[in-house]
């Protein structure tokens, strides 16, 4: 080969490989997170958006927009241009709850979305102070049957996952509850642990190290199957089949995002999702990495949805 015509290979390469790998950012992106700083969806957030800068060769800037049950934020990246540069850290609120807790959305949950990757699941712990007389899910549910007063559980605050968690299992056991609802869930778990409230749901992330410490007492797990964080903990199906709720976080591009576009966003994730370091990282928090195709993204949300429709109506639950 002349010499002219190597350069000229040289100088290909680096598009050949870009095409290969597709669409590639042109510029910083940036990952919303619906809450403000500090929370466990911004801590994963931030460990999302670190290992995709790394991957994609662009900053990855974590933009917090709390506010309006994660409407601000959906909001935010709806109206972003479909071009790979804005994604969202989503929760069920944005496409699953609040299709049914509020009358009217400034947003269309399906068409201005589109799917890219299921990021996490954690399951939630049921928590009574370490004297209180119910040993298992059954003896609660039997209390709560034979008392003159409704037990009473508390939760982050009205239609917070913790109440909707709390109200299936109420739902499903055919018994009356009291919900106290609180602004954030610290002030439930020391009204928990003064005995002041009888029972309450959260993230096993949350409330876990106080078990351990002896501070709480953990009675069951929500999901289907024991948790790899708490393996002796029964699941509250044992008690009521049927009965699962995990939390669920994933990510969301604008709607009408090309198709390459992302591929490319769902291939890197899901290695990043994939990795021992991010693994063990979810690891530590009592979480279970996710994963997998967009369109295994869009049937969850459809099938969560369809979980949550009838008991937000059955509860006459609406947001605050």
């Amino acid at each position: 080969m002349h010499r002219r015509d190597l350069l000229a290979l040289a100088a290909l390469a680096p598009l050949a490989a870009g095409a290969q790998e597709g669409w590639a950012p042109t510029r910083p992106m940036r990952m919303v997170v619906p809450f403000a700083p500090g929370g466990a969806a911004d801590t994963i957030g931030r460990l999302l958006s670190e290992a995709l800068a790394a991957a994609l060769g662009q900053p990855v800037t974590v933009e917090n927009r709390p506010g309006g049950g994660t409407t601000i934020g959906a909001v935010a990246v709806a109206r972003a241009a479909p071009d790979g540069h804005t994604l969202l850290y989503a929760t069920p609120n944005v496409q699953i709850l609040n299709p049914h807790l509020m009358r009217s959305l400034p947003y269309d949950p399906a068409a201005d979305f589109t799917p890219v990757v299921a990021v996490m699941r954690a399951p939630k712990l049921l928590v009574v102070r370490p004297d209180h007389p119910a040993r298992d899910v059954a003896a609660l549910v039997a209390q709560a049957r034979g008392a003159a007063d409704p037990p009473s559980y508390g939760s982050a605050g009205v239609a917070s996952s913790g109440h909707l968690a709390a109200a299936m299992l109420g739902q499903m056991a055919d018994v009356e509850l009291l919900h106290v609802p609180f602004r954030g869930t610290a002030p439930a778990v020391q009204e928990v642990m003064a005995g002041r409230i009888d029972f309450m749901m959260d993230n096993i992330a949350t409330l876990l190290p106080l078990v351990r410490e002896g501070r709480l007492r953990a009675l069951a797990v929500s999901t289907a199957d024991p948790a790899a964080a708490a393996p002796d903990l029964p699941p509250i199906a044992r008690t009521l089949p049927g009965y699962h709720d995990a939390s669920f976080n994933y990510i969301l591009a604008p709607g009408r995002t090309p198709p390459e576009t992302i591929a490319r966003l769902n291939r890197e994730l899901n290695t990043i999702l994939g990795s021992p370091a991010m693994r063990a990282r979810f690891d530590a928090l009592g979480i279970e990495a996710l994963g997998g195709t967009p369109e295994a993204l869009a049937a969850m949300v459809r099938e969560e949805s369809a979980r949550w429709g009838p008991v937000i109506a059955r509860g006459g639950i609406r947001a605050e």
